[in-house]
């Protein structure tokens, strides 16, 4: 958007853009408008595949982790407070100035309250249902996250990751419904920190396992829960993943929304996905909430679709022999 909060803070509120010095940029989208910042002094820091790419593509220098000293910091609000927190806690460590950017919904509002209790807040620009603000010199080193939490059931995740605090009980009536034997080549999509793959592995027959991850931090969570040799990583969006090796079966908790707003576009295209990896006997195994319209896409583009398992909030979905090959 032309006239986004960032560029109003530099255009008609005194955010200070010139000068010298690398800016990190922590956790924006794709759509994310940086266009007051010199592109030749912004560091992306930015573990999400899909944003990645984006951004190096339009020719920014990106990276998954951030290595100051930079001479501002400019941080994207996620959604999980514990995420939020780290990151501000980073950019302050690293920067003298810090500018942070989020929606309401995210939770600015009381990010601003928090931080104020912190450091002196410069100037708050208010726009388009949210606010950015920034401030200097705050030490926020006990904001950090844990560099790891272990679970109860042993697993390892981190901050921000999907189910961080948890396993994911959609992932878990998917896990319990899977057959004995899933083929010798299974992939997960979407694997998160490996929940559903340590529970694949431990199924008879599987030779190799693709666990593919859009989030960077998961990944390394998952190489670490599942520390066995038939595992192979790749950090890769799902929704246009290719392997020249023959896939068995496919296993999968899509995900369905970006933000807040539910899209099942997302679904959609890993079901697309899996038709196009499988073999033409393969099987795909997937789990969803209850109310998305998955049905009318695995129809399209399996030959046999049926529902296996399920409650009133989750279904437990088999689809077999792809019928339609996706580019």
């Amino acid at each position: 958007m032309s006239h986004s909060r960032l560029t109003l803070a530099a255009d008609e509120h005194g955010l200070p853009v010139s000068g010298d010095g690398r800016i990190a940029v922590f956790g924006p989208r794709a759509e994310y408008d940086l266009s007051a910042l010199p592109k030749d002094r912004c560091q992306i820091i930015q573990p999400l595949k899909p944003d990645h790419e984006a951004f190096a593509q339009s020719g920014y220098t990106c990276d998954v982790a951030a290595e100051g000293p930079f001479a501002m910091a400019v941080v994207v609000l996620p959604r999980a407070k514990a995420q939020a927190r780290d990151m501000l806690a980073q950019a302050a460590q690293m920067a003298e100035l810090v500018v942070v950017d989020g929606q309401k919904t995210d939770g600015i509002d009381s990010i601003l309250k928090a931080c104020r209790k912190e450091a002196e807040v410069e100037t708050v620009v208010s726009k388009a249902h949210g606010k950015l603000f920034w401030f200097r010199d705050a030490d926020l080193s006990d904001w950090r996250a844990p560099a790891a939490t272990t679970l109860d059931s042993g697993f390892i995740t981190k901050a921000g990751v999907f189910s961080a605090d948890g396993i994911d009980p959609a992932s878990e009536a998917l896990a319990d419904a899977l057959p004995k034997k899933l083929g010798r080549v299974v992939a997960d999509l979407g694997a998160g920190w490996g929940y559903l793959s340590a529970n694949i592995l431990a199924r008879e027959g599987v030779d190799e396992l693709h666990l593919v991850e859009a989030d960077h931090v998961a990944l390394e969570c998952a190489r670490r829960n599942v520390a066995d040799s038939r595992a192979q990583f790749h950090w890769a969006d799902a929704t246009n993943w290719v392997l020249k090796t023959p896939i068995n079966t496919v296993v999968m908790n899509p995900p369905f929304h970006t933000g807040r707003k539910a899209e099942p576009g997302l679904g959609i295209a890993f079901i697309q996905t899996a038709a196009r990896v499988l073999t033409p006997s393969g099987h795909l195994w997937m789990v969803a909430n209850r109310h998305l319209p998955y049905e009318t896409t695995l129809e399209a583009c399996f030959a046999k679709v049926e529902e296996v398992a399920g409650d009133n909030r989750f279904k437990v979905l088999h689809a077999q022999r792809p019928s339609r090959k996706r580019r």
